[in-house]
């Protein structure tokens, strides 16, 4: 669960440039069926049932100047009544100091119009920093509402809000997310997701994933920062998901 970087990411490669290491981490994609907890870092509206557990993991990486990596692995877990909760383990990141962070995370999918394509989900991510601590706790918590049409493509929109810290320093952020998906065979499909704003969460990230099995899937993106991009804020994103039942 959906960036704990600080965020997923808050890695400062240059003084002007925050990378992530680790965005927002609510949910892994990839959840029952062909649903997905996030695009890439953006929450979906999707929730695991009840008793269905999932694992990630997130890889980040650099590897033209300045260099960086990050991992991000996470588990999700279906409660029942449209809830999911997850936890995710963020701050891996290479080269520096690691600042590794505890991030639980629940997700309430509020409403399910089922055959007219409408839902709507709330959810909130708590950090909890152990090591290299900058900040004693924070939280991202947002609202998105996705549609899905006839063709299968799937829009999403919502609003997200960050406590002080988590992605700016000594700063609150406030915003908007958006999702786009569509499939394109019953095994791959395209998609991408924004953040807006200017902070160590602020990308636009388009990409896929491919069904390697019934429960195995791979996803490929590429990370563009709102800001600094010729700088070299951009990176490449990969996540590999399985569902265990």
């Amino acid at each position: 669960m959906n960036n704990s970087k600080q965020d997923k990411y808050s890695l400062k490669i240059r003084p002007r440039v925050l990378l992530p290491s680790l965005l927002l981490l609510c949910g892994g994609l990839c959840a029952t069926a062909s649903a997905q907890q996030t695009v890439f870092n953006v929450p979906t509206t999707d929730v695991l049932d009840p008793g269905k557990v999932y694992f990630e993991l997130d890889i980040s990486a650099k590897p033209n100047e300045p260099r960086f990596s990050s991992f991000v692995p996470r588990v999700v877990v279906g409660t029942g009544g449209r809830v999911e909760v997850g936890l995710n383990v963020t701050g891996n990141i290479q080269p520096g100091a690691d600042s590794t962070t505890l991030a639980p995370a629940v997700k309430w999918k509020v409403y399910d119009g089922g055959d007219n394509g409408w839902a709507i989900a709330v959810g909130n991510n708590l950090f909890i920093p152990v090591r290299n601590k900058s900040y004693d706790v924070g939280t991202y918590s947002y609202t998105m509402v996705q549609k899905t049409f006839k063709t299968k493509t799937r829009v999403g929109a919502g609003g997200y809000f960050f406590s002080k810290n988590v992605v700016a320093p000594d700063a609150n952020r406030a915003g908007g997310q958006f999702t786009i998906e569509q499939p394109v065979t019953s095994r791959f499909g395209v998609q991408a997701d924004w953040f807006t704003g200017k902070h160590a969460s602020g990308y636009f990230t388009p990409g896929g994933y491919f069904k390697l099995t019934k429960k195995l899937t791979g996803y490929a993106a590429y990370s563009i920062g709102n800001t600094n991009v010729t700088n070299g804020n951009h990176f490449l994103y990969f996540e590999v998901g399985y569902n265990f039942n």
